[in-house]
């Protein structure tokens, strides 16, 4: 069989080779590294024999592809292991995620797993792990999956398994250890070096609070204790930059209760913070010809029956609300795109009129579960940056690649440059979860391929993640702590153009189908916000921080200057406050510091006498006396230099 490598070279092997006896002919020392390998786009266990010709990637640590593989084979490591601490415990899934792992279980009546436990159950895991015990994986019929579990109580499992098809179901088998699972897995557990379990939490079977509530362990491995330090290290810093936390010494953002779950409010400084954003991009927008628009909070029933949300986020949406009038229906808006699509069909659309391009910063909401909240990035409420673009199918190429420069654009004002894209294609088996015809998804699949090959952006292709209405361009970004948060998206839909029967007039005065692009460069404004702050600890920059200067008293006497101060640098447009309070100097800084404000302007009798201020840079120290109009100055030109560019 011949074996085409990622460089397109190709090699002859014997049918039945593995992933791994393939690496070995290449490299002992690639065969040593390898952790998963991608057959035929299809993530796969290196020991899986290979029976046709085939295109093959090996994964070695750094790829995504290997950490999940590693990760999901430590799931059944701590599955194994609290099998042998509990012998009566009852499992769920236990998935690989982005940075470690977890595995939901349901515990013995009267039994609790604490904080206090973990190290134990670390311990086992490491018993077990030099054990160098082998996954065997096996094919099993439904019939017998079921008898299998069945007989060992496993409802969970059972549950499962009574939802998938014949044929499809496979078992992987770790000393006394049996799970069902699909795979792929490490060859075996010795390669599992460094252990931590990180905590327990409360989570609901299936995500459904009206099920049974299991306990979820959190736990990540490593193939080296030097990588486990590393992380935990940058564990203690994200505690640090924790977007709860900063929001809170900053005064930007806060919940109640008595508004409700996931329903964030905005302080003074947290509104300035995001209105400045908006306004940021409105001009980037206003550059690129689009124009604003406003839609109400709620719509009709049938205009998301309509555009297909109601069939697939029904379940997740806040439920309708009624009327005194008979059958009449609205919901809260889930999504803005239906209502655009309304605005466009408002009037008629001639080509000559393409693309029309509406932006809105439009307010959606979401029924999450509330074990899922999670600060502002997990919400039930949230402002998307949202615009929708109806061009012609001959502009869609040339219109995705503005949007691509905007996101570029903000970025880059934002220091978000280490970032990643992905396209995201429909699933290649599994059809039903979409909508619209093969030919107009391929048609948008290739024109997302296509913009990115030419501005010569570098992209992964991940089948199964589009929208169920089309394909899209995810950026994922990586923070100064490297963590990967998805951030801006663009979407090709043929789909809601063809449901809302949107049309415009062509050159040949027939009438024609416009493309609809769907594009959110901040994604939300809620995650965007949480994201820049963990991504800057809280020190923004300065053309968008709340304050950027603070005026401290040295005491009570000098807080008529310091007021005065404060009005004139207002007046020369540098936001600033005061802090008059009959406190030491040392404790003013110490708590403003605490706040980010970038400079701390410090008065007292010399100051006032010489009109000056004391300049003291956050993190940084003190920069010397300055009159006061001079330091606006200082500040107006940083402000300038920074924003230039965009």
């Amino acid at each position: 069989m011949k074996i085409t490598f990622p460089d397109l070279s190709v090699r002859e092997y014997e049918k039945g080779t593995t992933a791994c006896q393939i690496a070995e002919s290449i490299s002992p020392q690639l065969a040593s590294e390898i952790l998963a390998a991608t057959v035929n786009d299809k993530l796969c266990d290196i020991t899986l024999p290979i029976i046709e010709d085939s295109t093959i990637r090996l994964h070695k640590w750094d790829d995504a592809q290997a950490k999940h593989t590693f990760w999901h084979t430590s799931s059944h490591l701590l599955a194994e292991a609290l099998t042998e601490l509990y012998p009566s415990i009852k499992f769920g899934i236990g998935p690989a995620i982005e940075n470690g792992f977890y595995y939901d279980v349901e515990l013995p009546a009267g039994t609790v797993i604490k904080e206090s436990d973990l190290d134990k159950i670390e311990k086992k895991m490491y018993e077990l792990a030099v054990q160098k015990q082998i996954l065997k994986r096996e094919a099993i019929s439904k019939a017998d999956a079921l008898k299998f579990f069945g007989q060992k109580g496993e409802t969970l499992k059972t549950e499962l398994i009574s939802e998938l098809e014949d044929g499809t179901i496979t078992t992987y088998t770790q000393g006394s250890f049996t799970d069902l699972c699909r795979g792929p897995h490490l060859p075996n557990t010795s390669q599992i070096k460094a252990i931590k379990l990180l905590s327990v939490a409360g989570a609901y079977w299936r995500g459904d609070e009206h099920r049974q509530q299991l306990t979820r362990i959190y736990g990540i491995t490593f193939p080296k204790k030097k990588l486990l330090d590393e992380y935990l290290l940058l564990l203690e810093e994200a505690k640090k930059r924790d977007h709860r936390k900063i929001g809170k010494e900053m005064e930007l953002f806060t919940f109640s209760e008595m508004v409700g779950k996931g329903l964030p409010l905005w302080l003074p400084k947290g509104t300035d913070l995001r209105l400045r954003l908006e306004n940021f991009l409105k001009t980037i927008q206003k550059r690129f010809g689009y124009q604003q628009v406003i839609t109400p909070h709620i719509g009709g029933k049938q205009l998301y029956i309509t555009s297909g949300h109601w069939e697939k986020y029904g379940k997740d949406s806040f439920r309708p609300i009624t009327t005194p009038e008979e059958g009449e229906e609205y919901m809260l808006k889930p999504m803005n795109c239906p209502h655009h699509c309304e605005i466009y069909k408002s009037s008629p659309r001639s080509y000559k009129d393409l693309p029309f391009r509406i932006a809105e910063f439009g307010t959606v909401y979401r029924y999450e579960q509330s074990g899922e909240l999670h600060g502002l990035t997990r919400v039930r409420s949230f402002t998307q940056d949202d615009a929708h673009l109806f061009c012609r199918p001959d502009q869609i190429k040339e219109e995705f690649m503005k949007v691509m420069d905007i996101i570029f654009i903000i970025f880059k004002a934002l220091n978000f440059e280490n970032f990643e894209a992905q396209i995201s294609l429909r699933d290649k088996e599994n059809r039903t979860k979409y909508i619209g015809s093969d030919e107009n998804w391929e048609k948008a699949e290739n024109a997302i391929i296509e913009a990115c090959n030419e501005k010569g952006l570098k992209a992964v292709v991940e089948y199964g993640e589009a929208a169920f209405y089309g394909p899209k361009l995810d950026f994922m970004v990586r923070d100064a702590l490297g963590r990967r948060w998805q951030l801006g998206t663009i979407q090709v839909d043929y789909n809601l153009p063809e449901r809302f029967n949107l049309e415009y007039t062509g050159s040949d005065n027939l009438k024609h189908r416009p493309v609809m692009l769907h594009r959110a460069p901040f994604g939300s404004m809620e995650r965007f916000v949480a994201v820049l702050i963990e991504h800057t600890a809280g020190k923004f920059p300065l053309w968008l921080t709340p304050e950027q200067a603070v005026v401290l008293s040295i005491s009570e006497k000098f807080n008529d200057y310091a007021q005065q101060v404060a009005t004139r640098l207002n007046l020369l447009d540098v936001r600033t406050t005061g802090d008059f309070r009959d406190e030491k100097i040392g404790r003013k800084i110490r708590d403003n510091e605490i706040k980010h404000i970038p400079y701390l302007l410090i008065v007292g009798e010399k100051e006032m006498e010489e009109g000056s201020v004391s300049v003291r840079r956050q993190g940084e120290g003190d920069k010397g006396s300055m009159k006061t109009d001079d330091f606006a100055q200082m500040i107006n030109a940083e402000v300038r230099a920074m924003t230039q560019e965009f």
